[in-house]
């Protein structure tokens, strides 16, 4: 007999009104309930509780519009302008010094124990959740299980899942409580359950780790994560130069590192217009394909007038790619940076 109950009345629902996924075909609930008997397998093999996994089994919801926005995330659709005019906003910019404010002890601790500056730490908090105030919008496990029917990465959701069912069982909690994200993850900094699993901390020392209702545990879990990724206080994350309207585009996706002496022989500018510092320090490079120039830049050291159409651009430092381990994006890295500087 077809294990139907709530999630066929729900997945009708949710098909009726997310025409996108409607498009795709019909609902596999063969594929559906086979996941389920493979959780359960594989949940009995890794000692989770039974009552873990009845609860984790019970009543599981497919959500279409989850698929959508898997496909079709901002950082593959805006370019980096546009990205960042709404993720590094005045009123997040506002609100961050408000926190800073609001939480001065805590965030100090966090940066003596973990070496990670406060502003640092709110620009994380604020591209995360809007400081905490992001929606909780689904039960992490109907994410989970949602993901993994998709089958775009069912290997790794697959693996979220059954490190939430440990969480669950560590906290003794009830797996339908935990909320957090379509994508899967939970709390102020919206880890995912393995790199809570292996990095959360104990920020009130209250014996427990709660990244979701405790901003203590996650601050010292977000500090903790990044001092693990090798985080330098020491170092800015990236530095704002020009490039010349046409540019070698082969170069600008951060992979390729050279010194401050050799981007300046290949045209990079300061922000002025004047030439980059002499320096074996070594960066990456990135900057959007698809900008328009945004000036025509008069000078130079070896014309009296060197007129070239310009556009903005980062030299990545050390720090950019420690960014890239928590969040794999460019522009993600970009923000981190541009609203860092503007909490400092």
């Amino acid at each position: 007999m077809k294990k139907f109950g709530a999630v066929f009345i729900y997945t009708i629902l949710s098909v009726v009104f997310n025409g996108a996924y409607a498009a795709s075909g019909s609902f596999d609930f063969d594929r559906w309930n086979g996941l389920q008997d493979s959780v359960r397998e594989s949940a009995i093999k890794e000692n989770i509780s039974s009552e873990t996994i009845d609860a984790t089994l019970k009543n599981n919801v497919f959500i279409p519009k989850i698929v959508y926005n898997d496909k079709n995330q901002s950082e593959f659709k805006l370019t980096l302008r546009d990205y960042l005019n709404r993720t590094v906003s005045s009123e997040r910019v506002k609100t961050g010094h408000y926190m800073s404010k609001k939480y001065p002890t805590l965030l100090g601790k966090t940066a003596v124990k973990y070496g990670v500056p406060k502003h640092v730490i709110l620009a994380f908090w604020g591209m995360e959740s809007n400081y905490g105030s992001a929606k909780k919008a689904y039960k992490l496990k109907d994410a989970f299980f949602t993901l993994m029917y998709d089958g775009r990465r069912e290997a790794f959701f697959t693996k979220q899942l059954l490190a939430l069912m440990k969480i669950a069982d560590k906290n003794h909690q009830n797996i339908n409580d935990i909320y957090g994200s379509w994508a899967g993850a939970m709390g102020h900094f919206q880890f995912i359950p393995t790199t809570l699993t292996q990095y959360g901390a104990d920020g009130n020392a209250d014996g427990k780790i709660d990244i979701i209702n405790n901003v203590s545990d996650a601050m010292f879990s977000a500090g903790n994560y990044l001092n693990k990724l090798g985080w330098n206080p020491a170092e800015q994350i990236a530095y704002k130069v020009l490039i010349p309207s046409e540019f070698d585009s082969g170069l600008i996706n951060g992979d390729k590192k050279y010194s401050f002496t050799e981007w300046a022989e290949k045209g990079v500018l300061n922000m002025d217009g004047t030439p980059l510092m002499n320096s074996d320090i070594v960066v990456g490079l990135v900057s959007d394909a698809a900008d328009d120039a945004v000036s025509n830049l008069v000078s130079s050291p070896d014309n009296d007038v060197d007129v070239q159409s310009v556009k903005v651009a980062y030299l990545t430092f050390p720090n950019f790619y420690r960014i890239k381990k928590w969040n794999n994006s460019n522009w993600y890295a970009i923000a981190i940076s541009e609203l860092s500087e503007k909490l400092k």
